[in-house]
């Protein structure tokens, strides 16, 4: 019976690198399900339980077939009455929660116990007096044939973003009268202990950096302030806890891990991305990343109502979802078009009336399963992209969207803000909000006392919209009283300065060759200030500090992962001669559905790869912010993970600003 994380690592032995969701899928897959599989136990069917965090890790990285394909014949949930099953093992996954521990001596227990035999794996560490409790029942333990901490309690939604499911944290950490509160310290401590698992499961110890609070005489540091510094301290300690605890994990640094909260950008989670997958979310009525397509019905009624998933094994999805929603569109166009010409069922089918030849009938039918699946796949493109084209046109968001990048720049201010609220009264609410809260980030000063009042009035929002105006200020001081060392990030400018900006922008980049794809995160340049080692030590502070000579002799080296096979990095070249990067871009196919080749090469990319960087941010992270993690994976030449406490489409985070100051009911959390 092993009490300690699983002894081999899934990637630690591999020559070929693997990214971050494919090692939580292996742990998953092969480190718990495949090592129950011993001895007697070996060919027969088992039944796994979980708890309702850890149905969800799963879930995240895993699909049925997979878990079934691993000898598992029935799913359980820990707390629903279960069939007894004495002839069969189970394994269960759950948390070292002491309520769980009961819940598991319960089934096992007794004469005639639930299951044969239990093979038991934690999702984080398991305090002592929960191993003592299971230790001290004699009649459960020579029925346990595993007991390990798997150390894997995060939610790769992503394959290379995850989330710590804290959908709270904005209210919990940040929310009026929320200091020294137990939810306060409750949602750092579940935060800190599910980022510690990421580097548990991933054997990567990190150089764990963090947005410092600024110390200034002039200006008092409220706890707000202070949240990033809290949160790497536990992350830290938790980690520090592995290097003894876990076997083979690294006792020297092999990557960087940044905490930042939203304070960093306010902008980013309110103002209109116009990639596909951001537009997809953000104005299509989705469930999660489940979009229901209307289909032809085959009886000739009514359409049929379908739910698709958009997600990686998608083709069309992976290699468009990134793409301005324009180059999305024309791209689909491109690929229907060469499809129809290049496919003879599809010329036969889009042929005008004549008689069709055996010799034309037999090349159809041939060319009809293949042809089906394709053209089922580009048509729910096709539509997707057209239902978001026209949503933009009723919406009028070009217009908007240009009001918000020209604020965002300093081409536009007061005048320009209010011209459009007088010209544009059929604006939706939503939008109308969505713009002042921008306003207000671009100038804060606009809104100390009532001055802001009359604006809001003339866009005539709610009271609970203008509270969530209000609340921006709650994350002004974290960001207000920073120099602007990051080129005209800070949120304040000197009153000298005629351009009033929240961006610089950025020099040396591509000429844009998409409308309205000026905005980027502030993360981007942060980013490559982490790759390069020049992120500024006032402001970003460093729990385990490096050496000089560390810095150096290090950044180069490949992770952990794939350190014994790889050769040195080339030189970076420039991938960018258009605005679409070589990430986003179609590849070169005959068939006119190239979308299938970027399944097959997406991890060629990652053959060379320098050490991983983690980005985390707290109170939620954007699709725009995802998307620049895979922008500078493929530009750096090093893996970017971006975690956050959820992440959030613009309702989401509004409805979340709402509750800063105002008691919601769970149920007005619309996520």
């Amino acid at each position: 019976m092993s009490m300690s994380d699983s002894d081999s690592s899934s990637h630690a032995s591999s020559s070929e690198y693997k990214t971050f969701r494919q090692i939580s899928r292996d742990r998953l897959l092969q480190e718990m399900l495949r090592s129950t599989k011993t001895g007697d136990s070996k060919s027969t069917w088992k039944v796994l339980i979980m708890d309702k965090v850890t149905v969800k890790v799963m879930s995240c990285s895993c699909k049925m077939a997979d878990i079934t394909n691993e000898g598992v014949s029935l799913v359980e949930d820990l707390y629903r009455r279960r069939q007894p099953l004495p002839s069969m093992d189970a394994i269960y996954f759950i948390q070292p929660l002491r309520e769980n521990v009961v819940m598991f001596l319960s089934d096992m227990s007794g004469r005639v116990p639930l299951y044969k035999k239990a093979y038991v794996f934690f999702s984080s560490p398991i305090p002592k007096e929960l191993v003592n409790l299971i230790k001290n029942d004699t009649s459960v333990l020579p029925r346990i044939g595993a007991l390990r901490e798997m150390n894997l309690e995060y939610f790769a939604m992503d394959s290379q973003g995850f989330v710590t499911d804290n959908e709270r944290a904005l209210e919990e950490l940040y929310g009026e009268h929320m200091q020294n509160s137990r939810q306060h310290e409750a949602c750092l401590n579940v935060m800190a202990t599910r980022i510690a698992t990421v580097f548990a499961s991933l054997r990567e110890l990190p150089f764990v950096r963090y947005r410092a609070a600024k110390v200034d005489d002039s200006t008092e540091t409220t706890f707000r302030d202070l949240i990033p510094t809290k949160l790497a301290a536990s992350v830290w300690n938790s980690i520090t806890k592995y290097k003894s605890s876990i076997p083979h994990f690294p006792q020297s640094e092999t990557c960087e891990l940044l905490i930042l909260d939203r304070s960093v950008d306010h902008i980013a989670p309110v103002i209109h991305e116009w990639t596909y997958d951001a537009m997809c979310h953000d104005l299509l009525d989705m469930d999660g990343n489940k979009y229901v397509h209307e289909v032809p019905s085959k009886s000739g009624g009514e359409p049929e109502k379908k739910d698709v998933l958009l997600e990686d094994h998608d083709p069309v999805w992976l290699e468009l979802r990134h793409a301005h929603i324009a180059d999305a569109s024309e791209r689909l166009h491109e690929k229907m078009t060469t499809f129809v010409s290049k496919n003879k069922a599809a010329q036969i089918q889009s042929r005008d009336g004549g008689e069709l030849s055996t010799r034309d009938l037999q090349k159809m039918v041939q060319a009809l399963p293949q042809y089906s699946e394709q053209m089922d796949k580009l048509s729910l493109h096709v539509e997707i992209a057209g239902k978001i084209n026209r949503l933009i046109r009723e919406l009028g968001l070009r217009d908007l969207g240009q009001l918000e990048q020209d604020l965002v720049f300093g081409d536009a201010g007061s005048k320009e803000l209010i011209n459009f609220l007088r010209t544009k009264q059929d604006a939706s609410p939503e939008n109308k909000l969505r713009l002042m809260m921008i306003y207000a980030c671009v100038y804060p000063e606009k809104f100390v006392g009532d001055k802001g009042t009359k604006l809001m009035q003339l866009a005539k929002l709610s009271p609970d919209d203008m509270n969530a105006v209000n609340n921006m200020k709650l994350f002004e001081g974290a960001s207000d009283n920073k120099k602007n060392s990051l080129g005209g990030f800070s949120l304040k400018f000197d009153a000298q300065k005629r351009k009033h900006a929240a961006r610089k922008d950025r020099t040396g980049e591509e000429e844009e060759t998409w409308a309205l794809s000026r905005f980027y995160p502030v993360i981007e340049e942060l980013i490559e200030k982490v790759s390069k080692g020049e992120l500024p030590k006032s402001e970003y502070a460093c729990m385990n500090e490096p050496s000089p000579t560390t810095i150096t002799s290090n950044r180069s080296l490949p992770t952990a992962s794939a350190r014994t096979s790889q050769a040195p990095v080339g030189a970076a070249h420039s991938m960018r001669s258009r605005r679409t990067a070589t990430w986003a871009r179609p590849r070169s196919s005959d068939d006119g559905y190239s979308s299938d080749s970027v399944l097959r090469h997406a991890s060629s990319d990652f053959k060379r790869m320098g050490q991983r960087i983690f980005i985390f941010i707290i109170g939620g992270a954007t699709r725009s912010e995802l998307r620049v993690c895979h922008k500078l994976t493929a530009k750096l030449k090093r893996e970017v993970v971006l975690g956050s406490s959820s992440l959030d489409d613009p309702p989401q985070f509004i409805t979340k600003m709402k509750m800063l100051t105002k008691e919601l009911s769970v149920d007005d959390l619309h996520i």
